[in-house]
């Protein structure tokens, strides 16, 4: 079941591709009986069930972004060598190594559970100040070496303490900062005026438009953005802020700029939105403070985008003048239910 994603699996859905979710679904901890093939209802609330674990959208169809959750989450460390890879290697297993190497104060960069350069470097550190091969490579040596030396249970990782630091740093006005904003769909009004007024206020409003989210955490990453924000539009009534979080980690950036954004869009009128933390490949890929804005419906949206956009632009501008929470310790949260 290599791309079960041309199609989505959703109830209904029969053969060897529902056979092979079901049989995964089982064996990350999900019990949909036997694997009978047919797509019924346990198996939809199991994967719902599963997307909610996971910081995704609990959709109940077995999509792209759902699909290679199950597939990393079926990872865990020890299972296989891990090591810098084109493609980059990603799962759950990874997690495990970045969250390991961080408690032990050793900077793997976030705990996305992708192998990049930052945790290939950690590794090359840990193992010669443990006096293993330097080949970057993890093995059985270095995975005993992490289980021996062990970290403090619950201690949180060095990232999270440079990346509060560095956005304590870099807080101050908007002027000359560059800001991403996607358009996720049905956002380009919204979008647009957005970062006009961001440039009418000194900075460097950029908006991005491809509809494929990993292509517009690229474009904010090859820009070295300050903060990314991707606003999605929805026909109905849906109203949802999110910033990147993981088990034992979340983008401490992303959380307070959601926590910004929040209240002006409960004073248009549009509704309370939900806060949580996602695993989102948006989220999950951009290496900056970011968050995903879901807004509807859109017919009240698009009224109301002159006020939304100046009240999005004066919480950007709050934020940048305070990142972090000032005078107080962040621990990492596990991933909230949507």
């Amino acid at each position: 079941m290599a791309d079960p994603v041309g199609t989505p699996l959703r109830r209904g859905s029969t053969g060897p591709d529902v056979t092979d979710l079901q049989l995964r679904l089982t064996r990350v901890g999900h019990d949909v009986g036997a694997a009978s093939g047919v797509f019924d209802e346990t198996t939809e609330n199991q994967l719902r069930t599963f997307q909610r674990g996971r910081g995704l959208e609990p959709s109940g169809l077995c999509d792209d972004p759902t699909w290679s959750a199950l597939v990393e989450a079926s990872w865990r460390l020890g299972d296989r060598h891990l090591y810098l890879h084109a493609p980059m290697m990603r799962g759950d297993d990874v997690a495990a190594l970045q969250l390991a190497l961080g408690r032990l104060g050793f900077d793997a960069g976030r705990v996305d559970g992708i192998y990049g350069n930052g945790t290939h470097t950690a590794v090359l550190e840990f193992q010669r100040n443990s006096g293993l091969v330097t080949d970057g490579i993890v093995g059985p040596d270095t995975v005993d070496a992490l289980a021996r030396i062990g970290g403090r249970a619950g201690a949180e990782p060095v990232v999270s303490v440079r990346e509060r630091e560095r956005l304590r740093d870099v807080s101050g006005p908007l002027t000359g900062r560059l800001i991403m904003v996607g358009d996720l769909g049905g956002a380009g009004p919204l979008t647009t005026h957005l970062a006009r007024l961001l440039r009418e206020r000194g900075a460097r409003g950029i908006t991005v438009e491809q509809q494929d989210p990993s292509a517009q955490a690229r474009r904010a990453n090859e820009a070295n953005a300050m903060a990314y924000v991707g606003v999605h539009v929805a026909p109905s009534p849906d109203l949802l802020i999110a910033h990147f979080a993981t088990t034992g980690f979340e983008s401490q950036g992303g959380r307070r700029l959601g926590d910004e954004i929040a209240p002006p869009i409960a004073d248009a009128d549009l509704g309370t939105p939900a806060r949580v933390g996602l695993r989102l490949p948006l989220l999950r890929e951009t290496r900056m403070p970011a968050v995903y804005v879901k807004v509807g419906p859109a017919g009240a949206v698009v009224r109301r985008t002159p006020t939304l956009a100046l009240s999005l632009t004066d919480a950007l501008e709050r934020w940048l003048r305070a990142p972090v929470e000032r005078d107080t310790q962040v621990s990492p949260q596990s991933v909230e239910n949507s």
